[in-house]
């Protein structure tokens, strides 16, 4: 029964953040900066947005082909219904957490799995993950996928989003 809370908390995560925006905080402890503090602070910025559009954790690329692979989709099904059903519907309704509809759509494949592999540390750290837990005001407990699982996972959410 927890498996089964914890992974849909963590499918309604994902489906509800719709791209919150994390704000950079403003140094101003000195009215001269040099030209090299300001390219710090512009890579600092572009870095912390590209971490936030893949999420926290190693995945930083993803292979996803043109065509769904029927046989992830078969093995994804098995690990939504068992970890992610109890909080999670497929169409946009919000359970615990929220739908799955359009989730591929709205997040990259890596962030995506960097989330359910790497639960807890995007909730603390990641600006669009910490916004689905304020619209959720449930915090998805990590469910322990595997690597092939959580990508088996991702498959299954691109197969829900061509469907609709």
């Amino acid at each position: 029964m927890k498996k089964y809370f914890v992974l849909a908390s963590i499918a309604a995560l994902i489906w509800a953040c719709n791209g919150g925006v994390r704000s950079v905080p403003d140094d101003n402890t000195s009215s001269a900066s040099s030209s090299s503090d300001n390219e710090e602070a512009s890579s600092s910025t572009n870095s912390s947005a590209a971490d936030d559009a893949k999420g926290i954790g190693k995945f930083t690329h993803v292979d996803v082909s043109a065509t769904i692979d029927k046989s992830m989709v078969a093995a994804g099904q098995k690990i939504y219904d068992l970890k992610c059903s109890a909080c999670h519907h497929l169409d946009g309704t919000k359970l615990v957490g929220p739908g799955w509809k359009g989730i591929t759509q709205r997040r990259q494949p890596e962030w995506i799995m960097n989330f359910v592999t790497n639960t807890d540390e995007n909730l603390d750290k990641n600006a669009q993950a910490m916004s689905l837990l304020e619209e959720c005001m449930v915090r998805m407990p990590n469910q322990n996928l595997s690597d092939d699982d959580a990508r088996r996972i991702l498959e299954f959410m691109r197969n829900n989003d061509a469907k609709q």
